[in-house]
C-alpha cells in the first residue's frame, strides 16, 4: 500500500469505499487522538502477551516494540495525522508498519479496536484522575495555610444567607477543605472503577488465544481483570464514575465561589482578591472582578451536563460495543479539561486573598448571640423552650428600639427572665461564644486547632 492510502483495520468485506459524509461523521482521530501514549502502551503489552502465548516470535515482539518506541517519538515530535486516520488505532497502526514492516501485521492478532479503545480509555482516565487529585490536594493546602492564619478571626456564618452565629475564619475555611477531602474520595473511587482491565475480551466473545490477562494487567498497571467479555466491552460506568466525582468537585467549587464573591463585594468587605487573579472593566478604572471565581461558579453546570450526556448515551444501549460510545471521551475529556483548568485558578485565587478581620468582627451583631443567651438559661435549668421565648422577646424589643441586643440594659434582660443575672452580659461577646463550643467539629478555638491537625494529617 503506497504511503497517504487509505489504511483501515478493516473493508475486506465491502465492495467499495464508504461514503464521505459516513468517513465524516466516522472519523473520531480529532478526539481520540490523545489516547496515542495509552494506545501505544497498551500495544506494547498485547504483544508482550502474544509472545507468552507462543502467537508471536521473540524476533516478532523485539520488531514490534521498537517500532512502537520510534512511532511514539515522531507523534512525540509532532507529526500528525493523515485525513485517511479514522481514529488513533489506525494512526498508530499505520505508523507502526512503516517502522516495523510485516510483524506489525501479527500485532491486531485476537484484539479488537472494541477492547483496545477500552482499554486505551481506562488508561487516560486513571492518569487523569491522579492529576485532579493533585490540583484537589493543592487547593486543600491552600485553605489549610489560610486557615492556619485566621484560627483567631471571627465572622458571621450564615444560614439562609442570613446572619446566623459567629465562627472563626478557619473553621469556614475548613468547611470547604472536609468537602473537598470527600471529593478526592471520589475520586479515588472513580480510578478504582476504572483499573478494571477489559484488554482480551476481544471484540464482545473474548480472543481466541491464551493470552495470559494476568500479564496483561500487571504489565498496565490494573487493578483487576474484567470477569466477562460482553460487559467489558461496553462498560462505561467508570466514565459516568469519574464525570460524576467532577460534577460534584465543580459543585463544591461554585460554592467556594459563591461564598468569596459575596465576601468580596463592598457590602461584605470581608476578603479582597490578589491583583493576579482579579481582572479589570473595560470601562469602569475601578472595578475588581474575581473573574477566576465566577468561572469555577459556572463549572458545576457543565460538569453535570457532561454527566447527563453520557448517561442519556448509555441509558439507550444494549449490551456489548455500539458506535454511540464514540462519544464518551468527548464529554470524558471537556469535564477533565474544564477542571484542570479550574482547579489552579481556584487555589491561586484563595492562596492571594486577604481578609479584614476589622470588618469581619464588626459584622458580628449581638442578635447573633441569640442562641448564646438561650444556652445561658438552660445552663441555670430553664427549659430550652421557655429559654427561646425569653430570649426571642428581648430580641423583638431590640428590634423595636433601634438597638443592638448588648445595648438594652440588664433591667430588660431581667424582665425577660428571672434567671438572667449581671454575667448574661458577657454572653454577648462573640469570644465566648466560640469558647461554648468546644465539642468535636465545632468553631471552639481549640476544636478549631484539633480540625486543623486532622486536615494537615490528611495531607500527609
Amino acid at each position: 500500500m503506497a504511503e497517504g492510502q487509505d489504511h483501515k483495520l478493516w473493508g475486506g468485506r465491502f465492495a467499495g469505499g464508504p461514503a464521505p459524509a459516513l468517513e465524516a461523521v466516522n472519523r473520531s482521530i480529532g478526539t481520540d487522538i490523545r489516547l496515542w501514549p495509552f494506545d501505544i502502551q497498551l500495544s506494547k503489552a498485547w504483544s508482550a502477551a502474544l509472545g507468552t502465548a507462543g502467537v508471536l516470535t521473540a524476533a516478532d515482539v523485539a520488531a514490534i516494540q521498537a517500532g512502537l518506541d520510534r512511532v511514539a517519538a515522531r507523534i512525540g515530535a509532532g507529526e500528525a495525522p493523515l485525513a485517511s486516520d479514522e481514529d488513533v488505532h489506525t494512526f498508530v497502526d499505520r505508523l507502526l508498519h512503516q517502522e516495523a514492516g510485516e510483524p506489525a501485521g501479527r500485532l491486531h492478532t485476537g484484539r479488537s479496536r472494541n477492547d483496545q479503545v477500552a482499554t486505551g480509555t481506562r488508561l487516560w482516565t486513571m492518569d487523569a484522575l491522579a492529576r485532579v487529585d493533585g490540583l484537589l490536594l493543592q487547593l486543600q493546602q491552600v485553605l489549610v495555610e489560610q486557615a492556619e492564619a485566621q484560627v483567631e478571626a471571627i465572622m458571621p456564618a450564615y444560614t439562609h444567607l442570613q446572619r446566623a452565629q459567629p465562627v472563626s475564619v478557619a473553621h469556614w475555611l475548613l468547611a470547604h477543605f472536609w468537602a473537598l477531602s470527600r471529593d478526592r474520595t471520589r475520586i479515588a473511587a472513580a480510578r478504582r472503577s476504572a483499573a478494571v482491565l477489559p484488554l482480551g475480551s476481544g471484540a464482545i466473545a473474548g480472543s481466541a488465544f491464551s493470552v495470559p490477562r494476568t500479564q496483561l494487567q500487571r504489565d498496565l498497571g490494573f487493578d483487576s481483570v474484567s470477569p466477562n467479555s460482553i460487559d467489558a466491552v461496553g462498560d462505561r460506568d467508570f466514565i459516568a464514575d469519574t464525570l460524576y466525582a467532577l460534577t460534584l468537585v465543580g459543585t463544591h467549587l461554585s460554592r467556594i465561589a459563591e461564598d468569596l464573591i459575596l465576601f468580596g463585594s463592598s457590602e461584605f468587605g470581608f476578603v479582597r482578591f490578589g491583583d493576579a487573579y482579579s481582572t479589570g472593566s473595560s470601562m469602569m478604572p475601578q472595578k475588581r472582578n474575581p473573574d477566576a471565581l465566577e468561572l469555577a461558579r459556572g463549572s458545576g453546570a457543565r460538569m453535570l451536563g457532561d454527566l447527563t450526556t453520557l448517561l442519556v448515551t448509555l441509558k439507550g444501549l444494549p449490551s456489548g460495543y455500539n458506535k454511540d460510545l464514540q462519544e464518551d471521551k468527548r464529554n470524558l475529556f471537556d469535564a477533565v479539561d474544564g477542571m484542570t483548568l479550574l482547579l489552579p485558578a481556584v487555589a491561586g485565587s484563595v492562596a492571594t486573598l486577604t481578609f479584614d478581620r476589622v470588618r469581619m468582627r464588626a459584622a458580628v451583631n449581638g442578635a447573633m448571640m441569640a442562641t448564646d443567651l438561650a444556652d445561658y438559661l438552660v445552663r441555670k435549668r430553664v427549659t430550652f423552650r421557655d429559654a427561646h421565648g425569653a430570649v426571642g422577646r428581648l430580641v423583638r424589643e431590640a428590634e423595636e428600639k433601634g438597638v443592638d441586643l448588648a445595648e438594652l440594659p440588664i433591667a430588660s434582660f431581667r424582665a425577660a427572665h428571672s434567671a438572667f443575672a449581671d454575667d448574661v452580659l458577657a454572653e454577648l461577646r462573640p469570644e465566648t461564644s466560640l469558647s461554648h463550643r468546644e465539642i468535636e467539629g465545632g468553631t471552639g478555638p481549640q476544636a478549631v486547632r484539633t480540625q486543623l491537625e486532622a486536615a494537615r494529617a490528611l495531607l500527609r
